[in-house]
């Protein structure tokens, strides 16, 4: 805050969450849901395009409704540099996830602006209009655009309400036929940087401001079937039963206790387990369940994935039980660029805060991006470790000190590229 009263920098950025909050910025009544190409989104897009042009930077939408503005670099033929991250909610959502990493990044060029600054390379400061899928059944449709790995046949999409992604482009003024084009060349793109909440608790637990982020984790998921035998409740005797809610039990503390033993970041998770018939007189004939396996190391992450496997297999068989396990999605490993950390470390160092690495459990659009280009991306303490919640609450102070990290690691890219 200036002399004057005005607000700016990261409480800035945390400020202008906060007002994207509500209505007009939401279409749920009561708590915060802002879905790709809904009228909130849409009103979101005008009021990050305003302050996008407030910090002295060139804005359009490209051909997948992302908002982009640009800032020019000192170098017309560099490669461009990309901060941003996404603008879309879940449903009852936080104020802070993704739309936060976007504020900064505005606040990163406006601090820029003010300064006369500009660096080799221009900065294209972005906002995805859809990462969390949260609308149509597919997730980072717009990063991927941007990065050129979305196959035309993904845009076959509707939503619950039964309305059609290219019906729903066509009323946002957008043709989904032209999605392709908002694919960067190879080669234009120096980097993409993301801030982030970090969405768990480590850095609150360290007493952390922020941490650079090494990747995202490797992620599996499994949908289980074990059967058993459905019986009579009263009439069955135990040693004469297959009870496919007890197989299921022991195999779910199981998945838990392979996780709790690894030495690493390994997390695994139940997250959905479905008995039948369900019925309070009945033994159970058959269950299915979700495993959830996340992991930063591809190969520790098979290997844990085998065992999982093995073990559930195992405990089948001992019960006399049948199994089926399906893999239904799968995730790669992607981890940042390793001279890209370094600078994000040199930065909080030079920010005066402790040094920090850690993994990243969920998703982001630095996952699509790094088909494009090195990425970096930076986690910010959230409290409680609480998101997709609206109890997500992000200090003013640890936005300050993420801005601060953001224009140091700009300043190490930029003299770099002027070294080289």
């Amino acid at each position: 805050m200036n002399a004057g009263g005005t607000v700016f920098g990261g409480a800035r950025a945390v400020a202008r969450c906060d007002q994207l909050g509500h209505a007009p910025y939401s279409d749920m009544a009561g708590g915060l849901y802002r879905a790709y190409l809904n009228p909130a989104h849409l009103a979101a897009l005008s009021a990050a395009a305003e302050w996008m042009e407030q910090a002295g930077m060139v804005v359009r939408r490209d051909a997948a409704m992302n908002l982009i503005g640009r800032y020019e670099g000192t170098d017309p033929t560099s490669p461009l540099l990309l901060v941003g991250s996404h603008i879309d909610t879940v449903r009852d959502a936080g104020r802070y996830d993704g739309t936060l990493g976007v504020m900064l990044g505005v606040e990163m060029v406006a601090a820029l602006h003010a300064a006369g600054r500009r660096l080799p390379f221009a900065i294209e400061v972005i906002a995805f209009g859809d990462e969390e899928g949260s609308r149509f059944p597919a997730a980072m449709l717009t990063s991927r655009a941007v990065a050129g790995t979305l196959p035309r046949e993904a845009l076959d999409l509707a939503d619950a309400a039964g309305v059609a992604l290219a019906d729903a482009g066509a009323d946002a003024g957008i043709d989904v036929a032209e999605f392709a084009s908002a694919a960067y060349p190879p080669g234009s793109v120096l980097a993409y940087l993301e801030a982030h909440i970090e969405q768990g608790p480590v850095l609150e637990a360290a007493g952390l401001a922020v941490g650079t982020v090494t990747g995202v984790a490797a992620q599996h998921r499994y949908r289980v079937r074990c059967t058993g035998s459905a019986g009579h409740a009263g009439t069955c005797a135990m040693p004469l039963r297959h009870d496919a809610l007890a197989g299921a039990a022991e195999m779910v503390l199981a998945v838990e206790r392979i996780a709790r033993e690894d030495s690493g970041d390994l997390v695994a998770t139940v997250g959905s387990l479905t008995v039948e018939p369900g019925a309070a007189n009945v033994i159970p004939g058959a269950v299915t369940f979700t495993i959830d396996l996340r992991c930063g190391d591809t190969a520790r992450h098979e290997a844990a994935a085998r065992l999982v496997l093995e073990t559930i297999s195992g405990i089948a068989r001992q019960r006399g039980l049948g199994i089926a396990a399906e893999r239904i999605f799968e995730l790669p490993a992607s981890p940042c660029d390793a001279g890209l950390m370094a600078m994000l470390d040199a930065a909080i160092a030079a920010a005066g805060q402790p040094v920090l690495r850690l993994i990243s459990g969920a998703g982001h659009d630095a996952i699509s991006l790094s088909a494009l280009c090195p990425t970096a991306m930076l986690f910010i303490r959230c409290r409680g470790g609480i998101s997709h919640n609206p109890a997500e609450h992000v200090d003013p102070l640890d936005a300050d000190v993420a801005l601060r990290v953001m224009l140091g690691f700009i300043e190490q890219l930029g003299a770099s590229c002027e070294r080289h």
